[in-house]
């Protein structure tokens, strides 16, 4: 599934640069992830970038976006293509 970024962010600038598909950018309040480009970082690393490095751990997986690794792995390709 794709991630969503909680109201917990503190607007660090920490993930965006660190997305590979440029899925994630500043919102109105917070930053936001789109997740017609999220991966979780499947195509590109092990996990997904964006939590590794958030400070206060506001990246959650985002319930109404529900995908398997291999739907992921098919948008990445689409992603790349």
């Amino acid at each position: 599934m794709a991630l969503i970024i909680n109201e917990e962010c503190i607007n660090c600038d920490v993930c965006e640069p660190e997305c590979p598909n440029g899925a994630i950018s500043q919102g109105d309040d917070i930053y936001i992830i789109n997740p017609d480009l999220c991966t979780e970082c499947i195509g590109h690393h092990d996990l997904p970038q964006c939590m590794e490095v958030c400070p206060v751990d506001c990246i959650d997986k985002d319930a109404k976006h529900v995908e398997d690794k291999e739907s992921l792995y098919q948008k990445y390709l689409k992603l790349i293509a």
